[in-house]
């Protein structure tokens, strides 16, 4: 069915104009009621941040999202957009998105007056109602609000028509969302600009005698620590906004393995075949989890999701380079596979301590730490009674990075009492997989402090204790 081309059509149509809050209330409230998700692929809010920010919307307040870095505030604000409806009517031409109904902007009001029921028609998206800006500190007011247009001014035109005016992004989002990310960031004397976008809903620009009506629902993002360290927001911007949401990280290992599965980058290569041990998974955000609890790292910059994806994305990086060195069709991460990590965990982590070499250490003590807490969960130390006494009369192990997975298969011939624990840990018969857990099992052992271990670089030897 075509969309009205004219006023004059629109109002035959029966289309009702009503606020932008209003708007999101009546699409969040249908998708509540129908038990849809109001924010899909945002996980682990069940429970805590999606509740306060629901009743946000139904409440028709402005968010400001307080939380660290990498806790999905950007994407829960783009998602806003979803609640919006799919298309809307504007004056055509109009720059601020201009109410037929309702017109505002001198362009539009000429329009209608002039035109009236044959005003034309222009039909918007969802996805261009939307506004974003990332606050700077050189952020200014003409950015947000508007400035005089000197292109418009060497046109003819006088200062005092409002017609020169070049609007910014808060007016040319009207009657959509706007977002203002890392709110703190700005200017304390620009946020000033933002107070009566937030109460009054009008904006002044310069000596104008304009007050321009605004209708936009307000959004912002911003992390606690940057109130003390680079910014802060003034106490009466603080109280315009309905509603204050603070976000968290993962709050356990489950949650934080399906944000990876569903955040990483799948790998396709021609001729391999990638499979990744639920063990492995496991160690990987079990990083992240105990990075967020460790005393060596600095908690106030926050330790994000991104460090669990992008070390599940190297471990099968590295894997696979194996895979295509080695010439073998399976890829399967192994613990070995542990020591590539250090380039991607290493930015996004912030040590507490600055001695020199610190840091490599602080690395290499979460990953040992979370092998041995999986170990642990995974594995009882008592099935492997016999694997140790095989160690105990002599039994030498070599692994490593370079290792072809076939040596590790003949391991199982040499300590038998290894088989089914690692056929189990395996879940494939694969001579990758076993490859997998034999090292998993071995550096279980050794962290456990029932084996030795002597390593140099990504090879190793496991030996016993006696």
């Amino acid at each position: 069915m075509s969309r009205p081309a004219t006023l004059g059509q629109l109002r035959e149509s029966g289309w009702e104009s009503v606020p932008v809050k209003e708007e999101v209330r009546r699409n969040a409230a249908a998708k509540v009621k129908a038990g849809e998700p109001l924010f899909p692929g945002v996980l682990g809010y069940e429970d805590t941040v999606l509740p306060q920010l629901e009743n946000a919307l139904l409440a028709g307040h402005d968010v400001i999202f307080l939380g660290e870095r990498g806790q999905a505030k950007t994407r829960m604000i783009r998602t806003l957009t979803e609640l919006l409806d799919e298309w809307m009517p504007i004056v055509a031409g109009s720059e601020i998105n201009d109410d037929p109904y309702n017109p505002v902007s001198k362009h539009a009001r000429d329009a209608v007056r002039e035109h009236g029921d044959d005003t034309q028609i222009e039909w918007v998206h969802r996805d261009t109602r939307f506004g974003e800006k990332l606050a700077t500190p050189d952020t200014s007011i003409a950015d947000l609000i508007g400035e005089v247009d000197p292109i418009k001014v060497a046109e003819g035109r006088y200062l005092s028509d409002e017609l020169t005016l070049h609007y910014g992004l808060v007016p040319r989002t009207n009657r959509g969302i706007f977002s203002i990310n890392e709110l703190p960031d700005l200017a304390e004397r620009i946020q000033v600009g933002l107070l009566n976008v937030l109460e009054e809903r009008d904006i002044q620009v310069r000596g104008y005698k304009i007050r321009l009506p605004l209708d936009v629902m307000l959004v912002a993002s911003a992390n606690p620590e940057d109130y003390t360290n680079r910014g802060r927001i003034i106490t009466p911007l603080k109280d315009r906004f309905g509603a204050q949401i603070r976000t968290h990280y993962p709050l356990d290992t489950e949650t934080e393995l399906k944000v990876v599965e569903q955040e990483s980058r799948t790998f396709d290569l021609p001729g391999l075949r990638v499979q990744v041990p639920d063990h492995m998974s496991e160690i990987v955000a079990t990083v992240s989890q105990l990075a967020r609890a460790s005393a060596h790292i600095n908690q106030r910059s926050g330790v994000s999701v991104r460090l669990s994806i992008a070390n599940y994305e190297t471990m099968i990086a590295n894997a696979t380079r194996r895979a295509l060195r080695l010439g073998e069709p399976d890829v399967v991460p192994r613990v070995s596979d542990l020591e590539a990590l250090a380039s991607s965990t290493a930015g996004k982590v912030e040590i507490e301590t600055l001695e020199e070499g610190r840091e490599e250490t602080v690395v290499q003590n979460l990953f040992k730490a979370a092998v041995l807490t999986v170990f642990k969960e995974r594995c009882p130390i008592d099935q492997f009674r016999d694997v140790l006494a095989a160690f105990t009369e002599g039994s030498v192990v070599h692994a490593g990075d370079d290792v072809p997975s076939s040596a590790y298969v003949d391991i199982l011939s040499t300590v038998p009492a290894m088989r089914s624990s690692v056929v189990e840990l395996a879940g494939s018969e694969t001579p990758a997989a076993i490859a997998s857990a034999v090292e998993f099992v071995l550096e279980g052992l050794h962290l456990s402090k029932r084996l030795n271990k002597d390593a140099v670089g990504t090879k190793a030897t496991y030996r016993g204790r006696g």
